[in-house]
């Protein structure tokens, strides 16, 4: 049973949503995000990444930054910029990305089914990056940013998701500047509340798609808030987060390819005689990069050259739902065997570029230092949940989804 409450969303005037909303706050570093927020005062980075208002000398993770984002929250609201619903409500959230469209449900989720499992995970994370959350969302006493999270798909919540947009209008209807269009719905009609949340008791689970570690630090912000009050009671809202929930179908993910900048003390004829030994090895025809076609199968840029390569029998087990991956056969029979690269979180030889960047960023990274590069099919959603429902964990930058959530959209106050 999956529980999927309605709340009263803090959310932007509709004359300011497009000057608000932002990309999230951990698709960016602090000199990208300053320079996305120059001259937008209204900018919700201010809020999710307001260590752009010091200066680089104060670090960004300094407790008077986590400060300045409750005084810019608290600002937003005071100057109307931003209001709060008068009831919980749900909300309609669907992005359109080069026509292809996905259509998620905003609501409050439970921390108690993300600690009993009924919310599964397919990632680790790394404490000091829920730390920087927690310090976030504990000071600004509020959940800033959604979780984006899936389930498998249900008729009849689809229905009535869709008959909702059919007859009635949209809040919000804006295309912002990587020209995705954004369109909100609000169902504040009680009953059609209670009708969606019933239906959610009938979905066995829900799952992370991306915003792991945002996850956990809302979690321990919720227990802490228990701690702090023994009395509290199961409605209070500290017991729950802010999600956008899409069915499974709706969702896309992108691949995320690999560039390594040197070969090991390989030459090239030494790097590729090991690389036969476990893939099957062709240049590729034709100017253009070599994106994979099928699950397997990798193209490799190196010296100016694509290569198709495709995963030999008996180099992962087609049985188990982390070793068939394309992440993991790639690293297991290349990156560490070959190139010593052991840990991909934490090696400063390895980088991921996600695929809405294009291939041909792949060839600039090798033209500009960089030795080879790799690029992936992409992880499918049937993969992400099978891995997560054999509760095991996908290796590093397995999933690239696009479009991104917006922040600033929605806002879910603990209290």
């Amino acid at each position: 049973m999956a529980i999927v409450r309605p709340f009263k969303g803090i959310r932007p005037d509709k004359n300011l949503v497009d000057k608000i909303a932002s990309l999230p706050y951990d698709v960016m570093n602090r000199e990208e995000a300053r320079k996305m927020a120059e001259g937008n005062d209204d900018s919700f980075l201010h809020v999710v990444r307001s260590d752009i208002d010091f200066s680089d000398e104060v670090s960004q993770y300094d407790e008077k930054v986590y400060d300045k984002a409750r005084i810019n929250l608290d600002d937003f609201i005071d100057k109307k910029k931003m209001l709060q619903d008068g009831k919980p409500i749900y909300y309609i959230y669907r992005q359109i990305m080069f026509g292809r469209v996905q259509t998620g449900l905003v609501a409050c989720t439970s921390i108690d089914e993300y600690i009993n499992g009924t919310i599964k995970k397919h990632e680790f994370t790394r404490p000091e990056k829920e730390e920087d959350r927690i310090n976030n969302f504990d000071r600004c006493d509020a959940n800033t940013a959604p979780i984006f999270m899936t389930y498998k798909k249900n008729d009849k919540i689809t229905k009535m998701i869709n008959d909702w947009i059919k007859f009635n209008k949209p809040v919000y209807d804006f295309k912002s500047e990587d020209e995705i269009t954004h369109i909100v719905w609000t169902i504040d009609n009680e009953s059609v509340v209670e009708e969606l949340q019933s239906l959610f008791f009938n979905v066995d689970y829900l799952y992370i798609a991306d915003g792991h570690h945002r996850t956990a630090s809302s979690v321990k912000v919720g227990l802490k808030r228990r701690e702090e009050n023994p009395d509290y009671k199961e409605s209070d809202e500290f017991n729950y987060f802010m999600s956008v929930i899409f069915p499974d179908e709706d969702l896309f993910i992108m691949d995320y390819n690999r560039v390594v900048k040197d070969l090991n003390g390989n030459n090239v004829e030494e790097f590729m005689t090991k690389v036969k030994e476990k893939f099957e090895v062709e240049k590729s025809n034709g100017d253009s990069p070599y994106r994979p076609l099928e699950k397997h199968s990798f193209g490799m840029y190196l010296e100016g050259s694509w290569y198709s390569l495709k995963a030999k029998k008996g180099s992962f087990d087609p049985k188990d739902p982390v070793d068939r991956l394309d992440v993991s056969i790639l690293q297991n029979n290349l990156l560490s065997n070959i190139l010593d690269i052991k840990d991909p979180r934490t090696d400063k030889r390895i980088d991921f570029i996600g695929g809405i960047r294009g291939l041909e960023e792949l060839e600039r990274r090798v033209e500009n230092g960089m030795a080879v590069a790799f690029s992936m099919y992409p992880t499918t959603m049937d993969d992400l949940i099978d891995i997560a429902d054999a509760g095991e964990v996908m290796p590093p930058k397995s999933t690239w989804f696009e479009p991104k959530l917006r922040s600033g959209l929605f806002v879910h106050r603990l209290k």
